[in-house]
């Protein structure tokens, strides 16, 4: 059997990537594009359908991006979302206008309803919510479409010409808000599609395993290893694939947790891998002394990542590549395309403009971080290293905010470790998938002793999520917060109060800086 692939058409929108991940899990493979690939591209790519994703232009724009229009001739199912559903309308000779006024748009969760006789929407109920965000209106569908599903604003919220194999939705099925996205996604890959569900992540592995050996060849390898799940997966796979040409430098930058570093050495010292540690503390808190802006902050710590590395590649010997663990949501998130810049990861938006390597690999760039995960395991690391607690690549740095002391630091250090050991004593670390203490800039009057203090105010933060592009608060019980807030403030000097952030992603992002 051949292989089956499907087509994801970029056209800029902030969920494309969820897009692909959506379809992973339905075990068919499928690769996202920009909609600049011509027409012989897509031919040689031969898919068995072509996803139009979202986007935040307008498509009557003159400078909208556009797709080849030839690629409705192709006789290849397509299905258009948001962006990419407008533009079918708009390229097929529908018509699409600004919506009329405020009620027409629309934004968020949105009952909808579906005709349930159309293929998208086979066996999921006729009403249901889903994620709507748009301000522009398909006030004319084109000749051969029929309507599959409206809201109270909008009469076209889905459209499809079954003959052709066309379908569009005005709303987001990736995301989970959208209650049965996942089913509809399902029915036009294997009804619409007619996929058989072949692609597993072992695939992507072996894939992923012969790319790395074609691209370095017989190059030097030199590994960012945080020792956290993205750099120890990205670690075992580059090992699988180059062998002793990886050496790992793990930069111990201060800005670990508590016993972090000591514990990073301990647990890669089995490894038939070249493992450097790099003590930079010094280093990267002179650099630090001063600044108060995260943005700075992070570019700063990018940076020093980046100089630490060429001088450790330069006691190595000649270093060819630079890699990186990292995943899809730093990209996203550091504004590359045209996504905006939420903030800027050190290991994506961070870097410099100027690099001493032939090129930065990034193995897990397309993955999310279950996804990551499960490449761990298929990869055969061990359980502790796949699951353990997510940790940003600046560390305590932007969980500090204001300016970055060696005393804060150490403050912070114990008041993490006292949220997580009693978030372990209590077994809850399955139901939360990050979760840290913040050292806020903000001082307030307390009581200890019978005397006057004027501490800090430390924030606690925990979130369950399964893609970290979008993240729910965790319902802590009172009683462990309780226990948390009472052992921080009577052994951690220099906090008097503790506060916990209930915000969910959006609005807020899960680091605080």
């Amino acid at each position: 059997m051949k292989r089956e692939a499907v087509l994801i058409i970029d056209f800029g929108g902030q969920y494309n990537q969820l897009i692909a991940r959506r379809v992973r899990e339905q075990n068919v493979y499928c690769e996202l594009k920009s909609h600049t690939i011509t027409l012989d591209q897509i031919r040689a790519f031969d898919p068995i359908g072509i996803i139009f994703t979202g986007g935040p232009n307008s498509v009557y724009d003159p400078a909208a991006p556009h797709a080849d229009p030839e690629i409705f001739r192709l006789g290849v199912p397509i299905l258009g979302i948001c962006y990419g559903c407008q533009l079918m309308a708009h390229e097929l000779g529908g018509l699409v206008t600004p919506a009329q006024d405020d009620s027409a748009r629309e934004y968020g969760k949105t009952d909808t309803w579906f005709d349930t006789a159309c293929p998208l929407f086979r066996g999921i109920p006729a009403e249901s919510v889903t994620w709507m965000s748009h301000g522009d209106y398909m006030a004319k569908v084109p000749d051969g479409f029929a309507l599959a599903a409206h809201s109270a604003s909008c009469p076209t919220a889905a459209i499809f010409d079954a003959g052709r194999g066309f379908y569009g939705v005005q709303f987001h099925p990736e995301v989970n808000h959208t209650e049965y996205g996942r089913q509809m996604l399902r029915n036009f890959l294997y009804d619409v599609c007619h996929a058989h569900g072949q692609w597993t992540m072992g695939d992507y592995k072996n894939a992923a395993i012969a790319d790395l050996r074609e691209k370095i060849g017989g190059g030097k390898v030199l590994l960012a290893l945080s020792g956290g799940v993205d750099s120890s997966v990205a670690a075992a796979l580059l090992a699988e694939a180059v062998g002793d040409q990886l050496t790992c430098v793990f930069v111990d930058h201060g800005l670990m947790r508590k016993d972090e570093g000591d514990e990073v050495q301990a647990a890669f010292a089995p490894w038939p891998i070249h493992f450097v540690r790099a003590n930079a503390e010094e280093r990267f808190l002179s650099k630090l002394a001063g600044v108060t802006e995260p943005e700075h902050k992070r570019k700063i710590i990018g940076e020093e990542f980046i100089r630490v590395f060429e001088a450790e590649s330069k006691k190595i010997g000649a270093v060819d590549y630079l890699a990186q663990g990292t995943i899809y949501p730093d990209v996203v998130e550091s504004g590359t395309g045209h996504a905006a810049v939420i903030k800027s990861h050190h290991n994506v938006g961070g870097l410099p403009d100027y690099v001493d390597f032939k090129e930065i690999v990034e193995p897990l760039r397309l993955l999310f971080k279950d996804e990551v995960r499960q490449l761990g395991r298929e990869l055969g690391l061990p359980e502790y290293l796949v699951s353990r607690q997510p940790f940003p690549g600046p560390g305590l740095a932007i969980r500090i905010i204001g300016e970055v002391t060696k005393a804060k630091l150490d403050t912070l250090r114990e008041a993490d470790f006292i949220f997580r050991d009693e978030v372990a004593k209590a077994h809850l670390e399955g139901s939360m998938d990050q979760y840290f203490a913040v050292l806020t800039n903000m001082r307030s009057v307390g009581v200890m002793g019978d005397g006057r203090t004027y501490d800090y105010t430390l924030a606690l933060r925990s979130v369950t999520t399964d893609d970290f592009m979008t993240a729910d608060w965790t319902r802590i019980p009172y009683e462990v917060l309780d226990a948390v807030s009472n052992r921080i403030v009577n052994s951690v000097p220099g906090i008097n109060r503790v506060v916990y952030d209930i915000t969910s992603k959006p609005p807020a992002t899960v680091e605080w800086e």
